[in-house]
């Protein structure tokens, strides 16, 4: 049976959740849409490597690559056809001892007595219809949202806002958290999870959300794909994402439970009374959920609480050092300035990445920059539209130096020419949004200097200023044309008015004399 090659990434989520986190090859089949024979060749290879989660947090995604795929011969040996044992096991007498000597009969060099059993033991498990589930401490976190929601008043227009609400309820004690929130969207939801385990003080095994799009970004039975925020959720708080299958609400019943009864002892009692802000909404909602926590359970002779404080808090894992911060991922194309564009505005990479496609995460105070899962590059988050946020190690030498200019140096640099080269330079420079802007201008401006000399330079800037041309292109213009050579009518210095252009006699043109009568 062929298993499927992963992906750096996908393979490192697999090892952690295998090593770190002590998860079932089915549970990380759930969480990561891996299939449970490739998790098991995953983590073959990895041991194989003499590799644990230490050694591979330290390997770049190529050493990991070439440790878990050297070049090899293929595996000529065949597999047994499971659906054929399957069937064949139903005869009376037929055991897997006997399939397994007459699998040998057919293929000498095949494989041995407890590989052939755990293949078809591994398929079969996948085929298990049901399973019945044992909730043990500080093990799931059940998620989702309600199906009936409540709502704000605009204080301005008294029009409803339908807001939701998130519901988090634990397995072992069915202790509840519970919050208002304005959308399902990302952000939203992932502040939820991070408010959630602040509640609970700690941090559970793994979290079981709904395959909703905002958590999961391919609903699949047998191959979910978890949004890659929410995967770096797990990975903050070290915990395992597993979807709950579609059409199966016993893997979720917890809180589906826990949703009809927040709608009973929560929402409806809400529904005579009016807020005009989620934070008032939420306070009511928190009084509400300490009563249905201390609220005593026929069932069970205790309360959430008293359950939760017995059975799930001393299981919980510790909450780690610092909250989880919300980013956003993008793509992007190094570009041919070695900057990528992230809320428009830009940021650079290394130069020698031109044209590399990397990632990019973003969140409200900083932008960084991965290839191939490494961080390469890590900025202050800039809200200028339209602006240049530039590392100097980035940027090639020649380009170092250029950056070394600033707008004192020029203004130094061109008053060696002359005041009408100063002048130019400076009026440049504060014509543009950003002075550095004008930093390229100049510096051709400087270059004609090298060629054409300093007196015709400062002649052109003089003609270049009667014009209000404000350009490298027009300088050189002059120069090439020699028009700085041309008398003008009167000098032109920093401040002073430009001259009067001469007058053309002309048969239409009145003159001074013309309203003496």
């Amino acid at each position: 049976m062929a298993t499927e090659r992963l992906s750096m990434r996908k393979t490192r989520e697999v090892l952690r959740l295998k090593w770190a986190l002590k998860r079932s090859h089915r549970e990380i089949w759930r969480s990561t849409g891996v299939g449970v024979g490739t998790v098991s060749d995953c983590a073959s290879r990895a041991t194989a490597a003499g590799l644990d989660w230490a050694g591979v947090e330290r390997l770049t995604d190529e050493e990991l690559e070439a440790k878990l795929y050297p070049p090899a011969a293929a595996e000529s040996r065949p597999l047994p056809e499971p659906l054929h044992l399957h069937l064949e096991l139903k005869r009376a007498g037929v055991t897997l001892r006997l399939l397994h000597v007459e699998y040998l009969e057919s293929h000498p060099d095949g494989y041995g007595y407890t590989q052939f059993c755990r293949h078809y033991h591994e398929w079969l498990q996948r085929r298990r219809l049901t399973m019945r589930q044992t909730h043990r401490a500080g093990d799931k976190l059940f998620v989702d949202y309600a199906g009936k929601t409540p709502h704000l008043i605009d204080p301005k227009t008294g029009a409803p806002i339908e807001v939701e609400l998130f519901l988090a309820v634990l397995g072992a004690s069915n202790f509840t958290f519970a919050e208002a929130t304005l959308t399902q969207q990302s952000h939203d939801w992932i502040g939820s999870h991070v408010r959630a385990f602040d509640f609970l003080g700690g941090v559970t095994a793994a979290v079981v959300p709904d395959q909703l799009k905002t958590g999961v970004t391919r609903a699949c039975r047998y191959e979910p794909g978890i949004q890659r925020v929410y995967e770096e959720l797990g990975q903050h708080y070290d915990t395992a994402i597993l979807p709950a299958r579609p059409g199966h609400p016993r893997d979720k019943a917890k809180v589906e439970v826990g949703v009809q009864i927040a709608e009973r002892w929560i929402l409806a009692r809400l529904r005579n009374q009016t807020f005009f802000s989620l934070d008032a909404l939420n306070q009511r909602i928190g009084e509400l959920l300490d009563d249905l926590n201390d609220r005593v359970m026929r069932r069970y002779k205790e309360s959430r609480r008293q359950l939760f404080e017995r059975l799930d808090r001393p299981a919980l894992k510790p909450l780690p050092a610092a909250r989880f911060s919300f980013g956003t991922w993008l793509k992007a194309k190094v570009n041919i300035d070695y900057h990528i564009v992230v809320d428009d505005h830009f940021y650079s990479a290394h130069y020698l990445l031109v044209h590399e496609d990397v990632d990019a995460r973003y969140t409200a105070t900083t932008v960084e920059i991965f290839l191939h899962n490494r961080r390469i590059a890590s900025h202050a988050r800039s809200f200028v539209k339209n602006g240049f946020t530039t590392l100097t190690e980035h940027m090639p030498a020649a380009h170092q130096k250029q950056a070394e200019w600033t707008s004192a140096r020029l203004s130094r640099w061109a008053a060696s020419a002359g005041p009408h080269a100063r002048a130019l330079v400076e009026a440049i420079m504060a014509e543009r949004r950003h002075p550095q802007w004008g930093f390229r201008s100049c510096l051709g401006i400087m270059r004609l200097g090298e060629k054409y000399g300093a007196d015709r330079l400062e002649a052109a800037c003089r003609r270049a200023l009667v014009a209000h041309a404000r350009s490298y292109t027009h300088v050189a213009s002059i120069l090439k044309t020699g028009l700085d050579r041309a008398a003008l009518p009167a000098p032109v210095v920093e401040g002073a008015a430009a001259p009067a252009l001469p007058s053309t006699p002309h048969e239409n043109i009145r003159g001074r004399t013309y309203y003496n009568n």
